[in-house]
C-alpha cells in the first residue's frame, strides 16, 4: 500500500474518534448539569429571600376568581359609565323640571299683573271659606263710644281703629294688646298732643305702611307716621266734615271727600294741595281708590257713584241705588260693590253705567209686619282681586257673599253673628281674616241704639276648605 493511501485512511478514522470523544464529554457535561440543578434546587427551598416572598402575588380565592369570571374589567368600566351617564341624564332633567316650574311661575305672576291692571283677575277663593264658631271671634275693647273706621297695616300685623270718642287705637293683631293710643284733643287748650277734638270718620294707611291718615267732622285732615304714631302735617281746605280718604296705592298721593261735595287730591310726601274736582250734588259718604290715578266716590243722597279721571279731570256717573250709598270699595281696578240705606248691595263694572248685579234687601227686613223696613248696608268690604265679598249692617251678622258668573250675580255664603251696627269692615291683605268694628250706634248719627252691642273691633279669622285632589292624582 502506498504512503498516500495510509494517510488517507488515517484521516477518516479519527474524526470518528473525535466524535466519540465528544459524545462521551457530552454525557458528562449533562450528568454535571444535573448535579448543579439538584444542588440548586436544595439551595433555593432552603435559602429563600424575604423579597422574592414579598414580590410573588398573593394566591387568589375561589370567590374572587368566580367574580373575575362573571364580569371582566372591561365590562366593568362599561358598567360604571352607564350609571355615570344615567346620573347626568337625571341631574339635567331635573334641571329642566325645575327651569320649567320657575318659567311657569313666572309667566303665571307677569299674567297675574296684566289681568290686575285691566282689572280682569279674579282668584277664586270664595268657595273655600268656611264660617268660623263665634268662640274664634276675638273682641279687643278699648273704646267708649262706638267704632267708625278702621285700617290694617299692609304686614296685615296691626289694626287702627277710631271712634265716636275722638281716639285713635293701634292693636296688635297676633297679642291683641294695645299698641299706641291717639288721646282725643281738648277744644282750645295749647300746648297739648295733637289729636281730633270731634268724631274721627275716616281713615286711611299707605300701601308701604309709612303714612296714616284720619279725618273728623272738625273738617280737618291729620298725616301720622304710622309706625310710632306721630303727628306730622294737618291739612285743612275742606268746608265741612271729611268722610272718606285713600291713598293711591304704590304712591303717597291721597284723595279725600267730603259733605261739602267736592274730591281733593293731595302729596303727602311734599305736605302739599295738588287740585280739588266738583260733581256730587249732596254730600259724599264715602271714597276708594287703587293703583290708577283715579278714583271712586259714593254719593250719598244724590243716588250716585262717581268715577274720578284725575288727570283728565273728568268723571263717569252711575245709577242704579234707590236710597242713600254709605260705602264703596273697589274690587279691583274693573269692579266696585257698593252698599246703601234701603238694604241693596250692588256690583258695578266700570264700564257700564248700571249695576251688573244687585241684591235687594241684602240683610233683611226690620219692623212689624206691614210695615217693615229693609236693614241699612252700613259697611262694604271686599278681598282684593278675588270673588269674595262681606257687608255690614245691624241686623245681628255680617253677610259673607261670592261674585259670581263674571261678576253679574251675588251669592250669599254664610253669615257670621255679631250684635250691633257694624260701621266698618276690612279683609286682612293676606285673606286670613276679617276686621269688623261694631259700635251701640250708627257711625253717621243716633238714629237706633242697640244696648246690648260692644263698642269693639272684633278679628274674624277665615278658614278655608281643603281643595279636593285634582282628578288622576
Amino acid at each position: 500500500m502506498s504512503a498516500a493511501a495510509a494517510a488517507r485512511k488515517r484521516g477518516r478514522s479519527a474524526p470518528g474518534a473525535g466524535a466519540g470523544t465528544g459524545k462521551r464529554r457530552r454525557k458528562t457535561d449533562s450528568a454535571g448539569d444535573r448535579g448543579k440543578s439538584k444542588g440548586g434546587g436544595k439551595m433555593n427551598e432552603e435559602i429563600s429571600s424575604d423579597s422574592e416572598s414579598e414580590s410573588l402575588p398573593p394566591r387568589r380565592t375561589e370567590e374572587e376568581d368566580d367574580e373575575e369570571l362573571e364580569e371582566t374589567a372591561q365590562e366593568k368600566k362599561l358598567r360604571l359609565a352607564k350609571l355615570y351617564l344615567e346620573q347626568l341624564r337625571q341631574q339635567e332633567e331635573e334641571k329642566a323640571e325645575a327651569r320649567e316650574f320657575e318659567e311657569d311661575q313666572v309667566a303665571g305672576r307677569l299674567k297675574e299683573d296684566v289681568l290686575e291692571q285691566r282689572g280682569r283677575l279674579q282668584k277664586s277663593v270664595a268657595k273655600e271659606i268656611q264660617a268660623p264658631a263665634p268662640a274664634d271671634i276675638r273682641v279687643l275693647r278699648g273704646h267708649q263710644l262706638s267704632i267708625t273706621c278702621m285700617v290694617i297695616t299692609p304686614d296685615d300685623a296691626a289694626i287702627f281703629s277710631a271712634a265716636k270718642d275722638c281716639t285713635i287705637i293701634k292693636w296688635s293683631v297676633e297679642s291683641g294688646r294695645k299698641l299706641h293710643v291717639i288721646p282725643r284733643a281738648k277744644k282750645g287748650a295749647e300746648g297739648q298732643p295733637p289729636g281730633h277734638d270731634s268724631h274721627i270718620l275716616c281713615m286711611a294707611i299707605s300701601s308701604d305702611g309709612k303714612y296714616l291718615a284720619s279725618g273728623d267732622r272738625s273738617k280737618l285732615i291729620l298725616i301720622w307716621e304710622a309706625q310710632s304714631c306721630r303727628h306730622l302735617y294737618t291739612f285743612t281746605g275742606h268746608r265741612d266734615a271729611v268722610s272718606g280718604l285713600a291713598f293711591r296705592r304704590g304712591t303717597h298721593q291721597l284723595y279725600s271727600t267730603s259733605h261739602d261735595r267736592s274730591v281733593k287730591v293731595w302729596n303727602v310726601a311734599e305736605n302739599s294741595y295738588v287740585e280739588t274736582l266738583f260733581g256730587h250734588q249732596d254730600a259724599v259718604a264715602a271714597l276708594d281708590a287703587l293703583s290708577r290715578e283715579c278714583c271712586v266716590t259714593a254719593g250719598g243722597r244724590d243716588g250716585t257713584v262717581r268715577v274720578w279721571k284725575i288727570p283728565e279731570e273728568s268723571q263717569l256717573v252711575f245709577y242704579g241705588h234707590q236710597g242713600s250709598i254709605d260705602s264703596i270699595q273697589l274690587i279691583n281696578e274693573e269692579h266696585m260693590v257698593s252698599g246703601a240705606d234701603d238694604g241693596s248691595v250692588a256690583l258695578w263694572g266700570l264700564s257700564k253705567k248700571r249695576p251688573l248685579a244687585l241684591q235687594r234687601e241684602a240683610h233683611g227686613l226690620r219692623g212689624e209686619q206691614g210695615l217693615e223696613q229693609p236693614f241699612w248696608v252700613s259697611s262694604v268690604a271686599a278681598l282684593l282681586n278675588t270673588d269674595l265679598v262681606a257687608t255690614g249692617s245691624h241686623s245681628s251678622c255680617v253677610k259673607l257673599w261670592q261674585c259670581g258668573e263674571g261678576f253679574r250675580r251675588l251669592d250669599p255664603l254664610c253669615d257670621i253673628p255679631l250684635v250691633g251696627f257694624i260701621n266698618s269692615l276690612k279683609f286682612s291683605s293676606s285673606g286670613d281674616f276679617l276686621v269688623a268694628g261694631v259700635g251701640q250706634e250708627h257711625r253717621l248719627g243716633r238714629w237706633w241704639r242697640i244696648k246690648e252691642a260692644r263698642n269693639s273691633v272684633c278679628i274674624i279669622p277665615l278658614h278655608r276648605a281643603p281643595r279636593p285632589p285634582a282628578a288622576g292624582s
